[in-house]
């Protein structure tokens, strides 16, 4: 195969397959909940929120809801807010056992797969590795996005990773939300 064609099929690709944009304003996205009501992230603006896909039964999911569990009950108080949406077939039935096992405290819903691939700008010709985690800044920019192959996911390694990439984002706005509210008071 000559190099000119070579190219060519390596444009095409990168052409079919672009990455999501990074940073790039969160639309609003709205995630199902159980009890036939939704979760919004407009619900969040002002804090600092980790969307995270999930399949149920995915191990690694399990692991990343448990280490966002911990960071959500810690750094509520800061501004964090995590939901979760399983995106598997028949979601909604499976949700509330993961609930019940996992007791995460924090929002677990569910979505169809095609709204998520949108959300994420993930091109439906790839397959989608598992757990998905988008973070949002306290002004509904999307800051960054993992997909559960990177090294970001690595057991003894997520928490940390995790830590490095919300403080600096619980700090972003943090100082001007305690001077508004001296202010204010």
């Amino acid at each position: 195969m000559s190099l000119r064609k070579l190219c060519a099929i390596f444009l095409c690709l990168t052409a079919v397959a672009p990455g999501a944009t990074i940073p790039r304003p969160s639309p609003d996205f709205g995630v199902n909940l159980n009890d036939g009501s939704q979760v919004h992230l407009s619900q969040y603006k002002g804090k600092v929120v980790v969307m995270a896909f999930i399949l149920t039964y995915c191990s690694h999911c399990q692991f990343t809801a448990q280490t966002l569990a911990k960071l959500q009950k810690e750094y509520a108080p800061q501004g964090l807010q995590v939901i979760a949406s399983a995106i598997e077939d028949m979601a909604s039935l499976k949700v509330p056992d993961f609930i019940k096992q996992f007791q995460p405290g924090f929002p677990v819903g569910f979505n169809q797969r095609d709204v998520v691939l949108d959300f994420l700008q993930h091109p439906v010709m790839f397959k989608l590795m598992m757990p998905q985690i988008v973070v949002i800044d306290r002004k509904g920019t999307i800051r960054t996005q993992y997909e559960g192959d990177d090294k970001f996911f690595a057991q003894e390694a997520q928490e940390k990773n995790f830590r490095e990439v919300l403080g600096p984002l619980l700090k972003e706005g943090a100082a001007q939300t305690a001077h508004h509210k001296r202010a204010a008071g």
